[in-house]
């Protein structure tokens, strides 16, 4: 892994929210240091790590770290934001215990929003 990129972003570029959203991150100071893969891609395959199916990686966010740890969900927004110099303060909240627990409370909420809307 390239030490001089933090994190590798898995994110589904075929749902509008969430490319809305990527796209937004990606317009920010420090999302230049940042691995973008779009498991929605087609050849996205050849991208995806082998320990995270490219199925896995379309269900839920995923982001890998410099150290190689992978998280999902409220976690991997959490990094994600704490990544970003403007959305530093928010990743830091994110990431305590309960707000990351609440935060992926509701995450899980909208991926059933999404799944039925799919």
């Amino acid at each position: 892994m390239d030490p001089t990129q933090p994190l590798t972003v898995y994110y589904d570029g075929a749902c509008p929210v969430c490319s809305r959203e990527i796209g937004v991150y990606r317009g920010c100071a420090g999302a230049e240091r940042i691995a973008w893969i779009d498991v929605g891609a087609p050849d996205a395959a050849e991208k995806v790590a082998p320990d995270l199916a490219r199925e896995r990686a379309l269900a839920r966010f995923h982001v890998r770290a410099a150290d190689g740890t992978l998280v999902s969900g409220a976690a991997a927004f959490a990094a994600l934001w704490c990544a970003l110099p403007a959305w530093r303060f928010l990743g830091r909240i994110a990431s305590l215990p309960p707000v990351t627990r609440m935060l992926e409370f509701l995450y899980r909420g909208f991926l059933a929003f999404r799944r039925r809307r799919g």
